[in-house]
């Protein structure tokens, strides 16, 4: 026989005297189940397998200690014997050089089993064990999180939301390579949303920045590169994680909940046409309809700026908005330069913003009424900073139907928050919005008239100049 054919002849060999010992083990742990369910003597079964369990760790075999664990983790469960479970647990996950990958396939099958414990109190013990065991160990930070999960859900129905809370903020998913994206955003947003059931906003709004929303755009899946050999194989994401449609609409409904807090009516806008642009809601119009009328109420509640009328003017320009007339009325009232009578505009909108209780999102609230009114107000002072250069403040007020105090107070307000350019010389009454100009700006405006003073004195000569040489022509023809 050749070098070459023993060589080849050598792995054959090994590999049937392993499929061999595979054989004999498992005819071992069957022989094992048998003593445990019939005969009753499961103790004497865990015994002999904990015997092949080292076995098979000492010689570094993976497969064979992998199926012995999760034998004795099945046997526990079949005969119901809850205590020996997860005292098993603990001792395999101790046991000398115990191997990676049997303590990974040992916390995969005890997880199985969560759904099936006979009480509340056993499941809270199976999975602290599982997370104790898991703690520290990379291979297993995704079982790990799941556990973490489960448990801050068991808690948060026991009305310990604090506990809950804190839970789940001891893991950064964020960090985990192998875990699938959308299980990932999912946990991230659980965490926000137990932040604000316990009105934490600060850690919400931290943790809520380390979703991008770039994530849920479909696109971005496609410029990525695919991945290389060597990198972490992406696990496939749990059975009760939502689509990336549902977690972008979740993830817009959370940040609405936290700017609605500090009553922040710009970036609500902006989080229901994020939800308003997705496609599952732009098709079906029970649902874009509620979310368009949230849009347009945000869109006249924010203060006025750069961002507020370009996506004033951007919704205007929306056709569907012609399938709701008063919204389209009510956003003109904004964009037109004349002046708003509030008693008029509360009337005709009264039924309009009373039904926004009843919508699917946040409730205005109380304080959404006068707000509504000061916009009102900055709205009509910026009409009249629009058709008058200097006016007194008596007629001001007659203008905006307030009081001489109430009038000072919003016009100063205004001109301390930059949105007005404006001068109050209160021992004579008047208001001047004229800015005042520098030297450079006043020398500037002087050339520009005087270039075009000389533009129009240039275009009268030559005028001039054709109609005498029209005329000249005209007396030689004669």
């Amino acid at each position: 026989m050749s070098v070459m054919e023993e060589d080849l002849k050598v792995p054959v060999e090994r590999s049937k005297r392993a499929g061999a010992d595979y054989e004999a083990l498992d005819r071992d742990i069957e022989k094992q189940r048998l003593v445990a369910l019939e005969g009753k003597k499961l103790d004497v079964a865990i015994e002999a397998l904990l015997n092949l369990e080292k076995q098979m760790r000492l010689a570094a075999d993976i497969t064979g200690t992998k199926k012995v664990v999760i034998a004795i983790m099945q046997l526990c469960y079949e005969a119901r014997a809850w205590k020996t479970l997860i005292e098993q647990i603990l001792v395999l996950s101790k046991r000398r050089s115990q191997l990676k990958q049997a303590v990974s396939a040992m916390v995969q099958q005890a997880m199985q089993y969560i759904d099936d414990t006979p009480d509340l109190d056993t499941r809270i013990e199976l999975i602290e064990m599982l997370n104790n065991v898991s703690a520290g160990k990379i291979y297993v930070e995704i079982e790990r999180a799941r556990l973490i999960r489960k448990l801050a859900k068991i808690k948060e129905e026991q009305g310990q939301v604090a506990e809950a809370a804190e839970l789940m903020q001891e893991v950064a998913v964020e960090t985990f390579g192998a875990m699938a994206k959308t299980e990932k955003i999912a946990f991230i947003l659980e965490q926000v949303r137990l932040c604000l059931d316990r009105k934490d906003y600060m850690r919400a709004q931290i943790l809520s920045r380390k979703i991008s929303p770039r994530v849920f755009n479909p696109e971005a899946d496609k410029d990525k590169k695919k991945p290389k050999e060597g990198d972490n194989i992406v696990m496939e994401p749990g059975p009760d994680v939502p689509s990336l449609t549902e977690l972008k609409r979740l993830y817009y409904e959370l940040l609405i909940r936290y700017y609605s807090h500090s009553q922040d009516y710009l970036e609500i806008c902006r989080s229901y046409q994020a939800i308003y642009e997705t496609a599952t809601v732009k098709e079906d119009p029970s649902q874009w309809i509620p979310v368009l009328r949230k849009i347009c109420w945000n869109l006249v509640l924010a203060p006025h700026d750069s961002m507020q009328s370009s996506l004033l003017n951007s919704t205007l320009e929306d056709k569907k908005l012609s399938e709701l007339p008063k919204f389209r009325s009510l956003l003109k009232h904004f964009v037109t330069m004349e002046v708003i009578m509030w008693a008029d505009f509360l009337e005709e909108y009264k039924d309009e913003f009373d039904q926004e209780s009843t919508l699917p999102g946040e409730d205005p609230g109380n304080r959404a009424v006068d707000d509504l009114r000061l916009r009102v107000i900055e709205h009509n002072i910026l009409v009249v900073s629009k058709y008058y250069s200097r006016i007194t403040l008596k007629r001001l007020s007659e203008l905006l139907s307030l009081t001489f105090q109430e009038t000072e107070k919003h016009l100063s307000d205004m001109v301390v928050s930059k949105a007005l350019k404006a001068k109050v010389d209160r021992p004579a009454g008047v208001v001047s919005f004229q800015s005042k100009q520098d030297s450079n700006d006043v020398l500037n405006s002087w050339a520009v008239s005087i270039e075009k003073l000389l533009e129009l004195v240039e275009k009268s000569c030559h005028q001039i100049h054709k109609e005498t040489m029209v005329h000249k022509v005209t007396l030689k023809v004669q």
